[in-house]
């Protein structure tokens, strides 16, 4: 038994207990092959339920300080991400994004289901923000299609992202995905910047349309250092 099964099988029941989580559109997702999931990011834990409620192990970049700790929580913890999918990567200095885009691409090469959250950080308030063009390069050059989907109700569960999860009333969490997006008449235009910010902006626009978000159109760093 693989680890992502083995989580699955003991943290699933929890998930559905504790949160009674709505999946619509499942079905999108195609069952074999390369597929990119592009979606909004409200909280911390959107990492953890997008693969613990899809039928195929999702990857995702996380920050390599989740699997740096040395001790006890920390091992447990770089066991856990590592073991739903999460792929450490060093982000920080001018070569962040080249190390993820190209992860990303070695993941899809091997037919792999690849997750990202094309706002490239978690909403400072709750709002849709504008998306960076990786979604694009990622999906023209691998050649991968898209499947949009939406969190929905995380950020009551963690607000602010940080500290235990809250249960109770009225914290019901739903994901929901689109249908699948096909750019393969961008072949070969993954240096376009006209096309990738075409490519990225149809990919928010379902994003937003999934989730029923208020689009501000600029980026979400940029709001959180105003």
């Amino acid at each position: 038994m693989s680890r992502f099964v083995l989580l699955k099988t003991l943290f699933g029941p929890l998930l559905r207990l504790f949160f009674r989580p709505r999946v619509e559109g499942l079905e999108n997702v195609p069952g074999e092959g390369p597929v990119v999931l592009a979606g909004n990011h409200l909280t911390f834990i959107d990492s953890v339920i997008l693969p613990l409620i899809s039928k195929r192990q999702v990857h995702f970049i996380g920050k390599d300080e989740y699997v740096t700790g040395r001790s006890l929580k920390g091992r447990i913890m770089a066991w856990f991400f590592t073991g739903v999918g999460m792929i450490p990567v060093a982000r920080d200095g001018g070569h962040g994004g080249v190390a993820a885009l190209m992860t990303g691409l070695r993941v899809l090469e091997q037919g792999k289901v690849f997750g990202i959250y094309p706002e490239g950080t978690r909403s400072p308030d709750g709002r849709l923000y504008r998306g960076r063009t990786g979604i694009a390069r990622l999906t023209l050059m691998s050649g991968a299609p898209v499947v949009p989907f939406a969190m929905i109700g995380t950020d009551r569960v963690q607000p602010g992202g940080k500290g235990l999860p809250r249960i109770g009333r009225g914290r019901r969490i739903t994901v929901r995905f689109g249908t699948l997006l096909d750019f393969s008449r961008y072949e070969g235009m993954d240096r376009d910047r006209y096309v990738l910010r075409a490519v990225t902006d149809e990919v928010m626009t379902e994003v937003m349309r999934l989730s029923g978000q208020e689009y501000v159109d600029m980026y979400a760093t940029k709001a959180r250092a105003a």
